[in-house]
């Protein structure tokens, strides 16, 4: 009964590693930027988006479907680096092992 113990307390305190990271992550920024910078997008590690920058400058042409695609650009970008992160930092505390419902 010594094992299942040892076991139940590991998992404890891998559960409480992974809710700390949970937090940290949550209450991180991740910015891109598209347009050379016209654009800029900060996601929050909860994967939502804090901030959108838009530089005036890319007003000055008039188009729109640009604008919206250096927007979708930079907001997809910032996205995309929070889920990395996010993944990357998970799987290196359990060691690789997928665990349900954590990102």
């Amino acid at each position: 009964m010594r094992n299942m113990n040892d076991i139940l307390r590991q998992a404890q305190i891998m559960q409480g590693k992974l809710a700390k990271l949970q937090q940290e992550l949550g209450e991180r920024t991740y910015e891109a930027t598209s347009g050379g910078g016209m654009v800029k997008a900060e996601m929050a590690g909860t994967q939502v988006l804090r901030k959108l920058t838009i530089d005036p400058k890319a007003l000055e042409g008039g188009d729109v479907e640009m604008l919206q695609d250096l927007i979708m650009a930079a907001v997809n970008e910032a996205l995309r680096i929070a889920k990395e992160t996010a993944e990357r930092e998970m799987n290196a505390l359990s060691g690789g092992i997928k665990v349900p419902g954590l990102f």
